[in-house]
Formats: C-alpha cells, sequence, structure tokens
C-alpha cells in the first residue's frame, strides 16, 4: 500500500486547458517523487455538460505529455457517476448519526430567502430553517450537513500556511439534491477518502470549498488530508488566463508544434522553482520538485517565454524523434512528407537553430520537399548579373563531375572554382541558394547540397539558369 496517494479530477465539460495540466503534473511530480500512487478520476456529475468526448480528449492529453497514473481510467474506471451506490451509503450514515438533516426548503422558497438578503445588502447564507423540523423521509427533500453554530475551522495548507474561516461565513450546505444526486463537494470527499488520498493538491481557486469538505471529513469521522493549494496562472496583463488571450488547452498547443517535454517544462516552472535552472527534464524534475519550492503568489504565462522553453528542446532533442513529430505538420501544410526518416533527421539537423515549433519548422523545411517556383526579387536583382548563367553553367558541370557530395567535399569544390574564377565564395553560395530555396537565406549551404543529393541540386541549378535567361 501506498502511503502517499494523489489524485488528479478533471471534468469532462472541456478540453484539458493550462491550468487543470499544471495541476495534473504537480500532482504527477509529487507521486513520482515519493515513489507513490497516481490516481486519475472523472468527476462527471454535471450531467448537462459532462461528454465522453471530452473525457477522451482529456485523457489524449495526458497520454501526450506523458503523465501515466496508477489508478483509474481505462480500468477499473474512477468515474464519479458509477459511484452514486458510495455517496448514497455515506449520506445515509451522516443522516443516522445526526450529521446532516433533511430539508423541504423549495428553490422559490431558498429564491425569496436570497433576494430578501440581497435587499438587505448582506450575502445569503441558508438560515438552518429545516435543520430542527425533522422533515420526514416520505417528504421531497435535500440533503443538507449541520455545521457546527460556533466556532471556525482552520485548513493547515502546505503552501499558504493556516487559513482560518469562521463558521458564521458557513451555512447548511448540500449533500444531496431533491432528486438525490449528490453535489459535487460531498462527491469530492467521499471519493478522496474512499480512495485513501493523503495530499489534495489543487488550484487556489478551490481553496473557498476548502472549508465545508474539511467539515464533512470530520463529520464522517475520516482523517483529513493535507492540502495544498497552488497559485493561479495569469495572462500577460495579470487577468485570469482565458481563451481571449490565445491558445490555452493542452491539445491547441501541441497543434501549435509545442513539444510534450517544453510543455511539462514550462508548465513546471509556473509556480514551482528550484534555483535558477530554467529547462529540465522530466527525470530532473521528479528528482527536485517539492511542495515547499512552490511559491503563494500567481504565475504569469508569457507565451514568447513559453516559446523559448520549446526552442531549447528543439535543439536538445535527437533528430530522429524530432522527424518523427515533424511529419503530421508537414502533412498539415501540404507538404509531401518523406518516407525516409534519417533523411528528415539531416533536413531537422540544419533546422533546429531557428525554428521555435514544429510549425515554424515546417515552414522553413518546404525547399527540401518543394522546389521552388518562384525567387525573390531582392535576391535575383542582387545576384542574377550578366555573367550568372555562365556561372551556373559551371557549377552544373563541376557537380556532375563531382564525386563526393558530403558538406567538406562540396566546400572544397566551390571554394577551387571561386578561386578560379576570382570571385569570393558568397557569390557562388548565393546563387546556389537561390536555385536551392528561391532566396538568399538558408542553412549552410553545403549542408543543403548534400541533403538534397546530386540530382535534385542539379535540377534546381539548370531550372535557375534557365530563369536567368528568360529574366535578362
Amino acid at each position: 500500500m501506498f502511503d502517499i496517494r494523489v489524485r488528479f479530477a478533471p471534468s469532462p465539460t472541456g478540453h484539458l486547458h493550462v491550468g487543470g495540466a499544471r495541476t495534473a503534473l504537480f500532482n504527477w511530480l509529487f507521486a513520482r517523487h515519493h515513489r507513490g500512487a497516481y490516481v486519475l478520476r472523472i468527476e462527471d456529475t454535471d450531467l448537462s455538460r459532462s461528454t465522453e468526448e471530452y473525457t477522451q480528449a482529456l485523457l489524449e492529453a495526458l497520454r501526450w505529455l506523458g503523465l501515466d497514473w496508477d489508478e483509474g481510467l481505462p480500468a477499473p474506471g474512477y468515474r464519479q457517476t458509477e459511484r452514486f451506490d458510495i455517496y448514497r451509503a455515506h449520506a445515509e450514515r451522516l443522516l443516522a448519526t445526526g450529521k446532516a438533516y433533511r430539508c423541504r426548503c423549495t428553490p422559490e422558497t431558498l429564491d425569496a430567502l436570497r433576494k430578501a438578503a440581497e435587499a438587505r445588502k448582506e450575502t445569503f447564507r441558508y438560515p438552518g430553517t429545516c435543520r430542527e423540523a425533522n422533515v420526514p423521509a416520505s417528504e421531497p427533500h435535500a440533503l443538507r450537513l449541520a455545521i457546527p453554530r460556533e466556532g471556525a475551522t482552520v485548513i493547515h495548507d502546505v503552501i499558504r500556511g493556516d487559513v482560518v474561516v469562521s463558521h458564521a461565513e458557513l451555512d447548511d450546505w448540500i449533500l444531496v439534491r431533491t432528486d438525490g444526486t449528490p453535489t459535487y463537494n460531498f462527491c469530492v470527499v467521499v471519493d478522496d477518502v474512499t480512495m485513501k488520498i493523503s495530499h489534495v493538491i489543487r488550484g487556489n481557486d478551490h481553496l473557498s470549498n476548502t472549508p465545508k469538505q474539511v467539515l464533512c471529513y470530520e463529520a464522517l469521522g475520516y482523517p483529513v488530508p493535507i492540502f495544498a493549494h497552488i497559485p493561479m496562472i495569469l495572462a500577460a496583463d495579470k487577468t485570469r488566463l482565458s481563451k481571449r488571450h490565445g491558445a490555452t488547452s493542452v491539445l491547441a498547443f501541441r497543434d501549435m508544434g509545442i513539444l510534450p517535454e517544453a510543455m511539462l517544462n514550462y508548465l513546471a516552472r509556473l509556480g514551482w522553482s528550484h534555483g535558477d535552472q530554467e529547462i529540465f527534464s522530466r527525470d530532473e524534475l521528479v528528482e527536485h520538485f517539492d511542495l515547499a519550492q512552490v511559491g503563494a503568489a500567481d504565475a504569469v504565462f508569457d507565451l514568447e517565454k513559453f516559446k523559448w522553453v520549446n526552442h531549447q528542446w528543439i535543439k536538445r532533442l535527437p533528430a530522429d524523434r524530432l522527424a518523427r513529430d515533424l511529419v503530421p505538420f508537414l502533412e498539415r501544410a501540404g507538404l509531401p512528407a518523406p518516407r525516409d526518416l534519417a533523411w528528415l533527421g539531416r533536413v531537422v539537423e540544419t533546422l533546429r537553430e531557428r525554428a521555435r515549433t514544429l510549425v515554424e519548422m515546417a515552414e522553413q523545411a518546404t525547399f527540401y520537399l518543394v522546389a521552388p517556383t518562384a525567387y525573390d526579387p531582392q535576391s535575383t536583382a542582387k545576384f542574377w548579373k550578366e555573367q550568372a548563367p555562365e556561372r551556373y553553367a559551371l557549377l552544373i558541370k563541376r557537380l556532375e563531375a563531382q564525386e563526393g557530395m558530403d558538406p567538406a567535399a562540396l566546400e572544397g569544390l566551390y571554394r577551387f572554382l571561386a578561386a578560379d574564377l576570382g570571385l569570393k565564395l558568397v557569390d557562388l553560395a548565393q546563387l546556389t541558394r537561390i536555385a536551392l530555396t528561391g532566396k538568399t537565406a538558408s542553412p549552410p549551404i553545403f549542408e543543403v547540397v548534400s541533403i538534397l543529393g546530386r540530382t535534385e541540386t542539379l535540377a534546381r541549378l539548370k531550372t535557375a539558369a534557365g530563369a536567368v535567361g528568360a529574366a535578362r
């Protein structure tokens, strides 16, 4: 049996967003650091908004991130909608011990009380109308938790310290609705105690629910787990991160060409730090993660910094791995994705210094896969001078006779030809760049020629030579 047990409990009412992914990651890191259990639970009691499509999208996002779980879906399948018998048994137990009571107040009655409180400019709290009424089970009723009238509840939070909430600020909240469905806060408590969750690590937006839940743990006679409410993630304008700030879902960032290693790395640094280190491997995150290093201040999501982190990972990961990841982005851009991944790996090596995302890399790889159909006017105006056709002809002749097509051998060929013609190396190199890429900016040209190979390079040089003649 694990001593440390944490859970990630998303609601399948939308895609997994940055905040939820960071919560999932912090729980996963804590479990892996302590060799504990990481439990996945789907909180799907919001029947009007929860869908199987969103459930599968959540699982897809977690798998892409590599946040594997020890218990939960697909088996044995922790879904709240399949656990109603467990909630019902706990509700009956609270009722039998006098810790909960039946409430017959209708929505209309509660709405009238709420409006009266608003008229008095007071926060509405249920006044306990049915607390001593002994409402019979035969009447339509909800079930409410009997909150102690006096005193306060203290939440011992690892990140925020002790948070004290007076019972005067709470009301007897509903455990089970009139239609028999359990409420979110009740389900969470029952799930956490029956799953033996030792630490509840979640966003600070849940802190307002915590005093209610602590009182429910105590009413059931269960030990209260250790709480850690992690800081919120804000946009650059210091408002809560939302769709209006751009992509916020994990799968949307995947489709933008973000690598899972970069996503984990950046999310970990939103609220957690380990000295001045910025780039962390998965193993390093597991080794160093500690709740004591999670700050209480809200974190700011910076897209440019995120892309910088992604670029660091593009430069670090093996070329063959990046080649595999690049293929769907080439296909999405309408480019012919090569079957030879070793060849594509060579392409990746020439692009990784400039590409911040796989989308950018796919765009930059275009000239490798498709010959240019037009040439940059500024480039041709500068380098397609009177002697250009003759120089193209000499390049074609020398390359046709060239044996070695490795970059070093090609550089030697170009240097000898430039010396013979009394030119600088750049003059021939730029003529070649225009022919091969359509412009004068590219990865090292001898690498490009070597990767394209003799046949393709000669074909493009001949096309450019013809274009020079047509343009003059």
